[in-house]
């Protein structure tokens, strides 16, 4: 394999609702010689994330938008061809941020080198993109601070078989939570959120959202971590108790609309129920990551948490895993093999 072109994934044109396979483009260009501080690295695995589509709007926001005919990003992890870094040799295994191509010039103040063992557990690359990545610090972070969970809280989590909701609810339960009740989109992803801990789940497609969580929660609910959106968030409010509190991690139910959402329409009963509705990003819990994956890595390797993987191999398919991830394709976190 020669190493002086990679193939890389571009934004064609920018998305008018659901992304189509025509918003993107396979090319190989060209890499830059490797400079001083920098690694030529060769990705092994690659993530996909329902927030990529916000960044395909030319809109302002926490992350810069992609551009057009320019290359898109995002989690990856690779292997050192050649290093011009301290640090860093030949071989090692490093977690970045250029996904989307199969080689990947790197900064090495952008990288970190990943073990394949931590403590006697064997961890995989497509591990730190999921559970011990992004996903899993963005439940525990958004959990335990955002909605300053409690032991003895009841806690809904819509997208409940999502790589972040499936750990939410695992990570609820441990940390000493009554009841834990989830929604889902097919009932094998409900019956997966049960086998996983979760002590209620149903299927949101099935019915009325309030009504299937009222069912499921009768002593109401004391957090609520948002993945959703829409009908969820509404169904929510309905549902909290006295003093409760919402994480707002992600609204996929609206990420592809073109209209403005039509829910929640009843935030006037915050107000009587001292409720709290918190935004974040995972970037937020830089702090906790130590914490996070010291407990992580013991529940992993004890079994007390599973997680689910969809892979998709092959990087010529992830814009077909992408679009696939924001109508529910997936169960757990979605990777593509490089």
């Amino acid at each position: 394999m020669t190493f002086d072109k990679a193939r890389i994934i571009v934004l064609a044109s920018r998305p008018e609702g659901a992304p189509t396979a025509d918003n993107f483009r396979l090319e190989e260009r060209e890499l830059p010689a490797l400079g001083d501080g920098e690694l030529l690295v060769r990705n092994v695995v690659m993530s996909v994330d329902p927030y990529m589509r916000g960044r395909m709007n030319d809109v302002k926001s926490y992350v810069p938008p992609f551009q057009i005919d320019e290359p898109l990003d995002g989690g990856a992890v690779g292997e050192v061809v050649e290093s011009q870094a301290d640090g860093f040799a030949a071989g090692d295994l490093v977690l970045h941020g250029l996904g989307w191509r199969d080689l990947a010039v790197v900064p090495a103040k952008g990288a970190r080198k990943v073990e394949r063992e931590i403590d006697g557990v064997e961890i995989s690359p497509s591990t730190y993109l999921g559970v011990l990545g992004m996903p899993g610090i963005t439940a525990y972070g958004g959990l335990l601070r955002t909605a300053e969970f409690k032991p003895g809280d009841a806690v809904f989590v819509s997208g409940a078989a999502g790589a972040v909701g499936s750990l939410v609810g695992q990570i609820a339960k441990l940390e000493g939570a009554s009841r834990v009740i989830g929604s889902a989109g097919s009932p094998e992803k409900v019956e997966r959120a049960k086998e996983s801990g979760f002590d209620a789940a149903f299927n949101y497609k099935d019915g009325d959202v309030r009504r299937q969580l009222k069912d499921a929660a009768p002593d109401g609910i004391d957090v609520y971590f948002d993945n959703v959106g829409g009908d969820h968030l509404e169904a929510a409010i309905s549902a909290m108790n006295l003093g409760g509190r919402i994480a707002l991690c992600g609204a996929i139910a609206q990420y592809n609309s073109t209209e403005p959402p039509a829910a929640p329409r009843n935030l006037a009963l915050m107000i009587g129920k001292r409720l709290t509705m918190r935004g974040f990003i995972q970037a937020d819990f830089r702090d906790l990551v130590p914490e996070f994956q010291q407990k992580m890595v013991r529940w992993i390797g004890s079994g007390e948490v599973t997680w689910d993987e969809t892979v998709v191999e092959g990087l010529e398919n992830a814009p077909q895993a992408f679009m696939d991830l924001l109508t529910g394709g997936n169960t757990g976190k979605m990777v593509v093999t490089v």
